[in-house]
């Protein structure tokens, strides 16, 4: 009688799931506005050096005066000649002529943050990372002390202040301050929902809800937040708005209870009882009390068992005490890396293609929706590793057709194909992204879960600090980016099958379990491919004794 069974008896997809799955994706909306805002109140439009000469002439004009100077954003002219600019010799620009973005006004031009301060914008980001990594190692751990549910909500409210922190500020020490409490949430609250909802859907239902939920709401919050920012025009009334509906989160306990399994391996059985009679209530089911009796005696008998064999409680550490667990905890490390550095280089990268960046970003979003379609029709047939996989293969062959395009075509003439380019790269590592994501949380054991993940994607966060150096080396070559993160995407599809498939297979809640379930799968084992090795026993008593031994 293990938990899987019970929620079948509660109603592994009914009313209450609904419920949680259209607060997933409300969650979804607040990540989307969230994590972007850093791309949009710093958007750095084309400017040049103001001259008094230079007040009564249109944007063309002033273009076509510094067409012939080399630094055009920083360079100070001495006066206009027959409609030539002459570049002085001395002197510095304090003052700028900005082509804006229909009128809207962002951070960079509002407190003039070029030339000399234009490393203002770039430092708040890195905080903003920073804030992240801090951020994920303290929830993704209060989340297992506390409850998936209370860490989400201390996430969600510490990232809103941020921004509306943010929306107030003047000068540059502020801005960087601000940026690191908004960081404090970024993924954050995303991934604490994704393990809520995760644990109250049946394995089949997960990848139909958690992949759909996330594409259509996700993609509507990308698509939408470049245009509401141009509505607004301004930076510190976008993040007004970014900010404020992240209150309706302190809704969420009113409407859904804290994760069962969870509460199960905290021993709180009185606590799990509860939340699964009102997930029974709520979906319409009857279940009788001697089947929750017997449940919660198969959990007590279960956990009291694993104490006598194991004296230590189940941390993100012991998950490196045993070998092939900790091959697989390495190569979870490794892939969140790539990921998401691949993910955040090919996303935020949307300048200098020939098209408005807000237009760009607004139409190649719609990426999310064939992703998560993608994600629905395969990753059931072909399995979570050949999903990885393939979707990283694709992707880097993406990437790197994208590169040499942009090096041999000019971008203003050929805008068109290039935006195309963008969305299909948008499209494959969106779907390496989204897959990673439910693979990790099907191979961590229930009892870590919360902290493993918040770790995994500590690394992954931290390497978005790489994020800027990786898109500058296109001033040594334009392809170079591209090549880059395509060599990391086809070294991240090798890593996949280091791990072990998921799809159809009971799931470990223990450290001692997980070492079973990945020592007894072969690396090359594809369910589409080769039948499931018989072997699999990750209950038998005989290995976790052998696995204490080790």
């Amino acid at each position: 009688m293990d938990f899987s069974t019970v929620l079948e008896k509660c109603g592994d997809f009914g009313r209450f799931q609904h419920v949680i799955l259209l607060l997933y994706g409300y969650t979804n909306i607040l990540s989307s506005l969230h994590y972007f805002s850093q791309t949009l109140i710093t958007f750095t439009p084309e400017h040049w050096c103001y001259h008094d000469d230079l007040q009564d002439l249109n944007v063309s004009e002033v273009r076509s005066i510094y067409a012939n100077v080399t630094n055009k954003s920083c360079t100070l002219l001495e006066g206009v000649v027959n409609g030539t600019g002459v570049a002085a010799e001395t002197g510095q620009c304090r003052d700028w002529i900005f082509k804006r973005e229909q009128g809207y006004e962002s951070v960079t031009t509002e407190l003039k943050w070029v030339c000399d301060k234009s490393h203002h914008s770039a430092v708040g980001q890195s905080f903003f990372f920073i804030g992240s990594v801090v951020g994920t190692v303290i929830f993704g751990n209060l989340s297992d002390r506390i409850g998936r549910l209370p860490a989400l909500l201390l996430a969600t409210i510490a990232g809103a202040s941020g921004d509306f922190l943010t929306s107030f500020i003047y000068s540059f020490p502020l801005f960087a301050f601000s940026r690191f409490v908004s960081g404090l949430s970024t993924d954050t609250m995303y991934y604490l929902m994704y393990i809520l909802v995760f644990e109250y859907l049946s394995p089949k239902q997960r990848t139909f809800g958690l992949n759909i939920i996330l594409a259509f709401f996700y993609c509507f919050g990308l698509m939408t937040s470049p245009w509401v920012a141009i509505w607004i025009g301004n930076w510190r009334h976008y993040l007004w708005l970014a900010s404020l509906p992240a209150l309706g989160v302190l809704a969420y306990p009113l409407l859904i209870c804290e994760s069962a399994q969870w509460l199960l391996t905290k021993k709180k059985y009185d606590r799990a009882v509860k939340c699964l009679k009102w997930v029974a209530k709520f979906n319409g089911q009857q279940v009788e009390d001697s089947v929750i009796d017997e449940f919660v005696k198969h959990y007590s008998e279960k956990i009291t068992e694993q104490q006598k064999l194991n004296s230590h409680e189940d941390t993100f550490m012991g998950m490196f005490r045993t070998p092939h667990l900790r091959r697989c905890t390495l190569s979870l490390l490794f892939k969140s890396i790539i990921i998401t550095l691949s993910y955040d280089v090919i996303n935020r990268n949307m300048e200098g293609l020939g098209t408005s960046p807000f237009k760009l970003f607004s139409y190649t979003s719609i990426n999310y929706l064939p992703a998560g379609c993608t994600i629905l029709l395969l990753q059931n047939n072909i399995g979570r590793k050949g999903m990885a996989c393939g979707a990283l293969m694709v992707g880097g062959i993406i990437t790197t057709v994208t590169g040499f395009l942009i090096a041999f075509m000019d971008p203003k003439e050929n805008a068109l194909l290039l935006a195309i380019m963008i969305g299909l790269g948008r499209y494959g590592v969106t779907v390496s992204y989204d897959a990673e994501i439910q693979y990790a949380a099907e191979i961590i054991p229930t009892s870590v879960r919360g902290r493993a993940l918040s770790n995994i994607h500590v690394v992954g966060l931290a390497s978005n600090s790489l994020v800027f150096y990786v898109i500058y080396l296109a001033k040594f070559y334009k392809p170079l980016p591209s090549i880059f993160i395509s060599c990391l995407m086809f070294l991240g599809a090798a890593l996949c099958l280091t791990l072990p498939e998921t799809l159809n297979q009971k799931l470990p809640e223990n450290l001692a379990e997980a070492e079973s379930f990945v020592k007894n799968q072969p690396s090359l084992y594809f369910p589409w491919f080769r039948k499931p090795p018989t072997n699999i026993n990750i209950h038998s008593k005989k290995e976790t004794e052998s696995i204490k031994r080790l």
